[in-house]
């Protein structure tokens, strides 16, 4: 969801040459798997590359303080996963998991997972 991230630019791509799906950390949860099963099953899509940044707000947040907030201003405490992480890499790690196991979706072989430096602009591919 960070604007810093040109995406097409990043990967050598022209507008319209990918799905673009970004969210809050870009941690791959139900509703990404929802709509990369659309796009892989409805529109031919076959590879997915998911990146997240350096100085992530979700690195700087925790699931029960950030639920606790939300419930203290609003009285209501979300059923969603906040998704919080400590180390970019190892939520990348996680969310090339959650595409890799997901029955829903036909083309798991081509996931990779990149991390992207907002102080430097280098893209490095996380292992």
């Amino acid at each position: 969801m960070d604007a810093r991230i040109r995406v097409f630019e990043i990967f050598g791509l022209l507008q319209g040459e990918s799905h673009v799906l970004r969210n809050a950390g870009g941690v791959v949860t139900d509703d990404m798997i929802r709509s990369l099963a659309l796009s892989q099953r409805k529109l031919g899509t076959r590879e997915v590359l998911i990146v997240q940044h350096t100085e992530c707000g979700l690195s700087m947040v925790t699931e029960d303080d950030f639920k606790d907030e939300l419930e203290e201003s609003t009285g209501l405490r979300p059923t969603w996963a906040v998704e919080a992480f400590r180390e970019v890499e190892d939520s990348v790690r996680r969310s090339v998991q959650r595409v890799r196991r997901s029955d829903f979706l036909p083309h798991r072989e081509n996931v990779r997972g990149f991390v992207y430096d907002v102080k430097t602009g280098r893209l490095s591919e996380v292992a």
